[in-house]
Order: structure tokens, then C-alpha cells, then sequence
């Protein structure tokens, strides 16, 4: 299918109680092709009112959705699973429109998307409580699982598909309805997917999107309502704090997936190989626009000159393009705002001593690309390793023990995901269990998987998506003690 022929068959609408609708403003707002810097489509810009919508049609589907039984349930989450996959390059291509990611990058991730619905499916029926009797006797203790109730849910623009499919799938299962609210950057890729979801049997109500440009206002408004039971989000930490000091007189159900510092510990008995394939995969998956991406490289000394110049040659070699270009492998940053923020913390490092081995250079448009980047001999102080560089900039410092490496790793606000290369098991385990983050790579670059609880600590968030307690986000627990009488 042709780009054009794609995007004009994505629906545009906010799908509020099954239906599709346009906005109350008949307002819209521009999703733009980060490749070329130019307008993609147009979807409907929600406003209060279409939030307030939302959340009415959600809280009404409520209790009959609740009452579904998990096997239906699951189904539901089986067939889409099986239309996703089917339509694999029709997601692919309109990820990589939209996001600005390689085409081999976005089939990845309809792959890995679509595991969530998969493994979801599964976790439905499996959903329990348990029964004991009391220590003390007389009394048996019944414990059940419920849904949590209506949910609020706002995704990133970095994995379209994922990071829906992450939030939506968990909470089918659980039995909750919710309002999902997109990014306005990529928000096709999530309409489409919303369309799937219908088509597989997903009842009116238990799926409601809205698309905003006044994200702040919506969100606000719909965070009072006393009918909501649960926000989840993932994005940057400065917002997920000031949602949560917004739900705090709510005392809201929370998951905040939040930003990241992922250090990449290389010990000198590393294989040099595979570390630097591994920080290739680890930092320029989706071209460093990854909460996961690996920021900061602490190797050791004795490693340190071949590693650097070895993942030096390696970022050189990465082939730049629109992600719908044969054999491209880096695609532009999301916006004009995010490579000048790349491009000026690596001018600040350079101002301050360190040295650029590879890249640091802005292309020339189209599209908003920026090469793939390796600063050595950086300065304590540099933003590049005190906060998260949403881009492809590998800074390398090096250490002498593994004391150092561990002290380097964890001084950061952040905890999602790190990851270390060695070939002593002990160490590795060692390193792992020492490291301040919610996710350990031991020798390998790319850890995300929908069977894992995908979760930080810290600053990174709280709440895990994807794994057994994925689930358990969106379920609250009821304890019923029963009287017993001697027989």
C-alpha cells in the first residue's frame, strides 16, 4: 500500500462510545512527517467537553464490562492480536510516516506491540484470589481480584503502537474501560489500532480516544472527576510529577513510566564484540529516542581505547535516511525542538573539553536528523551524564574497579534500565543486584519484552507494564472474612 493510500484510510476522529466523531470544536491539529518536516494529516483536536464525552461513555460501560467474563474477554484480545499481526506493514509504514523510525525499527515494534495483546489474552482467564483459613481458626479468608474502574491514558510518541497496545491490552483484560489520550505527535498509528480493537468485538464504551492539542486542559479537567479510578503514563518525569500532584486530593491509582539515564557498564573482561554490538542496539534503537536507550558508557580502562574506537566506527557506519529509504538505520529526531536540545548539550560538552569522536552535526533538511554521535573525555558536570539525552549521542567515560563503575552508574536521579557486559557470571550478578534500576541488562543490549515487568524506580516511575504484574495495575484486591461455626 502507498503512503497516501495509507494515511487517508486512518481514521481521523475522536472514537468516543464506539463511535468515531469530530470534535465539538470542529477544530484540528497538523501531524507532521518528521523526515521531511512536512504535514502528514489532520486529526480532530478534543476539547474539555470531547474529554468529558470520553470519560461519560467509559464510565457508563463500566459495570457491564466489568461483569464480561475473563475467557470473552481474552478473545477479544486474541483477535486483535491476529488483525495486527496480519496487518503488519500497514502499521510498520505508518509508524515510520509519523515517528520518523527505519521501517525494519517500526516492524519491530508492530511485533512486539502485538505481544501484548497475545500475552494479555492469556492473563485474562488467569486472574485469582485465593482462600486460607485464619491462624487463630473460626474464620476463612477469601481474597478476589476486580477491575479497577474507569482509566485515563496518556502514551508517548516514541512507540505508537507499543506503548497503546502496553496500557490497553492489561486493562482489557482486567475488566476496566478507559480514555486514551495519544500523543499529538504520532497519534495515527494509535486510531488505527483503536478501529482493530472495534473490529475485533471490543464492546462501545470500553474504549474511548481523544486527540488534543490542549493536553493540559483535558487532562486536568478529567483527573477531577470522581468517576475516574486510575492514570497511567509514561513520558518525561517533570510531567509525571505534576500529574501526580494533580491526582493527589483524588488519591488516584497510579503507574508513571517516567524518563531515564541508563548507564552501559563494559568490564575489561567483556567481549569486545558483542559490547559493542550491544551498545549499538542499546543506543540507537529508535534512534536514542528510547527511555531505555543507553546514555551513559562507563568502560574500563584497559578496554576503553578499543571499545571507543570500535563503537566510533561503528555509529559511523550507520546508514542516515527517511525510514521508508532501502537499508536506512537512523531516522530523524521527533522534531526541530529535539535535535536542537541534542545538538546543544553536545556543544556545551565540547565547550567545557570533551571531544567528539564521530558525528555531531545537524543535516540539512529535509526532516529533523542529526548524526549518530560519540563524545569522549566529557567533564563530571556535562548534561550528557547527569540528565537523559533523548538522541543518538553515546558519551564514554572510563573507571578503574568495579566500585567505581557501580558508584558511576547509580549517581543519577533515575532507575529505569541498565546494562552491563562481562563474562564472570559472579560479577554480573553482583553488578545487577547493585545497580539502581528496575531493569538489568547482563550481555545484552535490548531487554524489552511483554512476558518482563517493564518498570523503573526513583525518578524513572513506579508500576511495571507487560509480565504477570502487568495486570495487577489494573486490579484491585477485596478481602471477605467468613464466619465459620463449629460443626
Amino acid at each position: 500500500m502507498d503512503e497516501k493510500t495509507l494515511v487517508e484510510q486512518v481514521p481521523t476522529g475522536l472514537f468516543i462510545a464506539g463511535r468515531w466523531r469530530e470534535s465539538s470544536t470542529a477544530t484540528s491539529l497538523v501531524v507532521e512527517d518528521p523526515s521531511l518536516g512536512a504535514p502528514l494529516a489532520r486529526v480532530a483536536d478534543a476539547s474539555v467537553e470531547d474529554g468529558v464525552a470520553a470519560l461519560d461513555a467509559a464510565a457508563a460501560a463500566a459495570a457491564d464490562w466489568a461483569r464480561t467474563p475473563a475467557r470473552e474477554r481474552g478473545e477479544i484480545l486474541r483477535r486483535a492480536f491476529e488483525m495486527v499481526t496480519a496487518r503488519i506493514e500497514e502499521f510498520a509504514l505508518l509508524i515510520t510516516l509519523e515517528m520518523g523510525k527505519p521501517l525494519a525499527e517500526s516492524r519491530a515494534e508492530v511485533t512486539y506491540g502485538a505481544e501484548f495483546l497475545r500475552w494479555f489474552s492469556e492473563e485474562a482467564p488467569r486472574i485469582a484470589g485465593r482462600y486460607g483459613v485464619s491462624p487463630v481458626g473460626g474464620t476463612r479468608l477469601v481474597t478476589t481480584k476486580g477491575p479497577v474502574g474507569p482509566c485515563l491514558m496518556i502514551t508517548p510518541w516514541n512507540f505508537p503502537l507499543a506503548m497503546a497496545t502496553r496500557k490497553i491490552a492489561p486493562a482489557v483484560a482486567a475488566g476496566c474501560t478507559m480514555v486514551v489520550k495519544p500523543a499529538k505527535q504520532t497519534p495515527l498509528t494509535t486510531l488505527l489500532f483503536t478501529q482493530v480493537m472495534a473490529d475485533a468485538g471490543l464492546p462501545d464504551g470500553v474504549l474511548n480516544v481523544i486527540t488534543t492539542r490542549t493536553t493540559g486542559d483535558v487532562v486536568s479537567r478529567l483527573i477531577r472527576d470522581p468517576r475516574l479510578r486510575k492514570l497511567t503514563f509514561t513520558g518525561s518525569t517533570p510531567v509525571g510529577q505534576n500529574l501526580m500532584e494533580q491526582s493527589a486530593n483524588r488519591l488516584l491509582r497510579l503507574s508513571m513510566e517516567l524518563g531515564g539515564n541508563a548507564p552501559f557498564l563494559v568490564f575489561e573482561d567483556a567481549d569486545l564484540d558483542a559490547a559493542v554490538e550491544g551498545a549499538v542496539a542499546a543506543k540507537m534503537r529508535n534512534t536514542g529516542e528510547a527511555c531505555t536507550a543507553a546514555n551513559r558508557f562507563f568502560v574500563h580502562r584497559k578496554l576503553a581505547p578499543d571499545f571507543t574506537a570500535r563503537f566510533a566506527e561503528r555509529l559511523a557506519q550507520l546508514k542516515i535516511g527517511r525510514g521508508t529509504e532501502d537499508g536506512a538505520q537512523v531516522g530523524p529526531l521527533i522534531d526541530d525542538k529535539a535535535r536542537d536540545d541534542v545538538a546543544r548539550r553536545v556543544e556545551e560538552a565540547v565547550a567545557a573539553g570533551a571531544n567528539v569522536r564521530t558525528g555531531g552535526t545537524r543535516l540539512d533538511g529535509p526532516g529533523y536528523f542529526y548524526t549518530p554521535t560519540l563524545v569522549e573525555a566529557l567533564p563530571g558536570a556535562a548534561r550528557l551524564l547527569s540528565e537523559e539525552t533523548f538522541g543518538p549521542v553515546a558519551p564514554v567515560v572510563s573507571f578503574d574497579d568495579e566500585a567505581e563503575a557501580i558508584a558511576q552508574a547509580n549517581d543519577t536521579d533515575y532507575g529505569l534500565a541498565s546494562y552491563i557486559f562481562t563474562r564472570d557470571l559472579d560479577r554480573g550478578i553482583r553488578v545487577a543486584e547493585s545497580l539502581e534500576t528496575g531493569m538489568v541488562g547482563l550481555n545484552a543490549g535490548v531487554i524489552s519484552n511483554a512476558a518482563a515487568p517493564f518498570g523503573g524506580i526513583k525518578a524513572s516511575g513506579f508500576g511495571r507494564e507487560g509480565g504477570a504484574e502487568g495486570i495487577e495495575e489494573y486490579l484491585n484486591t477485596k478481602y471477605i472474612g467468613m464466619s465459620v461455626s463449629a460443626g
